[in-house]
């Protein structure tokens, strides 16, 4: 079996289309259909169904997409480690880190650890919890830092860091701040800022109301990205959201206040997420070590 022809069909399989995946691997799309078909009689198995509107995986495709998926991080990882060898040890980490912990607490670490390795090349992606964990998990990364899930997952070694929790918030003279009465159905009844569904925040508030027999919450606005960036809206406004206690303490939550309601608090621990048994090079190691010393900023 070819390492390109394995490459081609992960290509196509997230794709969904040849055209989209040589574009994608910069070779034509004849020599990746010829990949396909070429792995497709090694295997003995039609691994894509042709479409009009593109290529879907076959159930035997499907089955043979999440193997060679891992296979090829796999292999990633053992051209990284040689390359690493080869370099004396120097060389590139990437790096998935939440957009509240980029500046107040990566930037820190990142600096440090370019003072002591200058040779150092530093790849950094900027997301949300599951946009960071769905590029650790197919190879995309080496290290995520984000809020860490509730429960371990097979796939993920996971290391506490510090905890920040999540607030409702409001605007430092909403009149809810001045209920000594406050309910779960008071912030049901109100309109919220929140990020998007997939979002680990708004998941939580939503199970709460859900909990109590209560409506999702009535969103205004939506983000695409955390709602840190849409403070100016909650403090100019009625509206409610829900925001980490670490930028509560910081500039951008300036003119803003939690709510006192328990039931308005999720507990959360901030951490470094890695692929269980995966390659980390020295250099990632190294940022660990770091991330580790550091601490909120």
């Amino acid at each position: 079996m070819r390492i390109e022809d394995l490459n081609y069909f992960i290509a196509v399989a997230e794709t969904g289309h040849v055209g989209r995946a040589s574009q994608r691997l910069g070779q034509s799309q004849p020599a990746l259909t010829k990949g396909i078909q070429r792995l497709e009689r090694e295997l003995k198995l039609q691994l894509f169904e042709r479409t009009a509107r593109g290529m879907e995986l076959t159930t035997a495709g499907t089955a043979f997409f999440q193997r060679a998926r891992h296979v090829r991080v796999s292999l990633d990882d053992a051209i990284k480690e040689a390359n690493d060898l080869h370099l004396g040890k120097k060389g590139l980490v990437r790096v998935g880190v939440a957009p509240t912990y980029s500046e107040m607490f990566f930037g820190q670490a990142c600096a440090e650890l370019l003072r002591q390795r200058p040779a150092a090349r530093v790849q950094v992606m900027i997301g949300l919890n599951d946009q960071l964990l769905a590029a650790l998990q197919f190879g995309d990364l080496d290290i995520a830092i984000s809020a860490l899930p509730a429960h371990e997952t097979p796939e993920f070694t996971q290391l506490p860091l510090f905890r920040d929790d999540i607030h409702v918030v409001a605007r430092a003279d909403h009149p809810m701040l001045e209920s000594t009465s406050l309910r779960l159905k008071d912030l049901a009844d109100a309109s919220w800022v929140l990020p998007g569904r997939n979002v680990a925040a708004r998941r939580s508030l939503e199970a709460r109301f859900a909990e109590h027999g209560l409506p999702e919450p009535n969103v205004v606005v939506e983000s695409n990205s955390s709602v840190t960036a849409l403070a100016s809206v909650v403090r100019t406004t009625d509206l409610l959201s829900v925001i980490p206690a670490s930028v509560l303490s910081r500039p951008q939550g300036t003119g803003l206040k939690p709510l006192a309601l328990a039931q308005a608090v999720w507990p959360r621990t901030i951490g470094i997420s890695m692929r269980k048994a995966a390659y980390l090079s020295p250099l990632a190691e190294r940022l660990v070590e770091l991330l580790k010393a550091h601490g909120p900023v």
